[in-house]
């Protein structure tokens, strides 16, 4: 099975060209079919049995400003990037309506991601993204920020008390409420611009 969730807007599918890799050859046509005729929204796009089903969404789960929690994460202990799946899935039990869950190692110290997207920190003078290594989702839109903007990974942890930011293809990048110093607004604005520049609606 093949899945992604995304955003149209007027100019087209947010991260055109990462869900369609995310979905494979074998769904290009039919994604290429929905991305030129799809109507702003958010979806999600199933591959399955032959057919890529569309499915219509009210809203996404994240927003700027949105308060969080911590729990361990339900994939601790595997390495590195594990591929999206639909619902249901290890990440199910960890959502919490109107709530950020930041997913953490087992001693709830590190910092992988949230319930559903990826983290980006601020350390006072660069972006910093969690070691490759670290368990959590294969993020489309992680990748794609760091390739634009400078960075360093490195493990994130709770105790620097740096301010964080959630990436995924559906919310852009959400600053999130947490206590000390804030996530740079320009930087914000940066990722969110570099996002929106990448919506179309067909390939080259």
């Amino acid at each position: 099975m093949s899945y992604t969730a995304l955003k149209v807007t007027e100019a087209g599918v947010v991260l055109f060209d990462a869900h369609r890799r995310r979905l494979g050859a074998a769904w290009e046509a039919a994604f290429d079919e929905f991305a030129a005729r799809a109507e702003p929204g958010i979806y999600g796009l199933r591959g399955a049995e032959g057919q890529l089903e569309v499915i219509r969404r009210d809203r996404s789960r994240l927003w700027s400003g949105i308060g969080v929690r911590y729990l361990v994460s339900p994939i601790v202990g595997r390495l590195g990037p594990q591929v999206k799946t639909p619902s249901p899935s290890p990440w199910d039990g960890v959502r919490q309506e109107g709530v950020a869950t930041l997913l953490t190692s087992a001693d709830g110290s590190e910092v992988f991601e949230s319930c559903a997207a990826a983290v980006l920190a601020w350390d006072g003078r660069g972006l910093v993204a969690t070691p490759e290594t670290s368990p959590r989702v294969a993020s489309i839109t992680e990748p794609f920020l760091l390739e634009r903007h400078a960075h360093r990974r490195a493990p994130i942890q709770r105790a620097a008390g740096w301010p964080v930011v959630l990436v995924n293809a559906v919310a852009g990048a959400c600053v999130v409420e947490l206590e000390g110093a804030e996530f740079p607004a320009s930087i914000h604005e940066a990722l969110n611009h570099s996002i929106a520049q990448s919506a179309r609606r067909s390939s080259p």
